[in-house]
């Protein structure tokens, strides 16, 4: 798997501090999309046993809430091996004690069986929808017809 980019200190995508991950492809294409640059999924560089070590090393520190997956779109069958490989390691690392949210162009009903969701606290669904566009800041979507849906609420 290829990622886009990986950020340390996000504050955009989910609450709190978070670190992010970029997945590369995704064969949606939704027109409007805000991360177009991702959908080839030889765009970035691969994802490796460092760059997981650089992630797992970020999500230490205290001020970090999680970690945050998105794309492109992380749940493509090319990227589920690498993603679920990534998701394993930080519940390995650190338990309950960092949440993890995913977004997905693919509705939940059509991926609830994935396993990777297995280890994902929050999942924001749905293809983005231009028509739709929310102008609201502080929502985790693009579009009103997607859903932040918790799958593994904390307690």
């Amino acid at each position: 798997m290829n990622y886009i980019g990986l950020s340390t200190c996000d504050t955009a995508n989910g609450p709190g501090v978070r670190v992010s991950l970029f997945c590369s492809g995704c064969t949606l294409h939704c027109p409007g999309c805000f991360n177009e640059e991702s959908w080839d999924f030889g765009a970035g560089r691969p994802f490796t046993d460092e760059t997981l070590a650089t992630l797992l090393k970020a999500l230490e520190e205290d001020f970090v809430e999680g970690l945050s997956l998105l794309g492109g779109d992380p749940l493509e069958p090319e990227n589920r091996d690498e993603v679920l490989r990534i998701v394993r390691a930080v519940r390995e690392r650190f338990g309950s004690t960092k949440t993890i949210w995913l977004w997905t162009g693919r509705r939940h009903e059509k991926v609830a069986d994935c396993p990777v969701l297995e280890y994902v606290d929050v999942l924001v669904d749905g293809p983005y929808v231009e028509k739709l566009k929310v102008h609201e800041k502080g929502c985790w979507f693009g579009s009103s017809n997607q859903r932040v849906i918790p799958l593994h609420p904390a307690g």
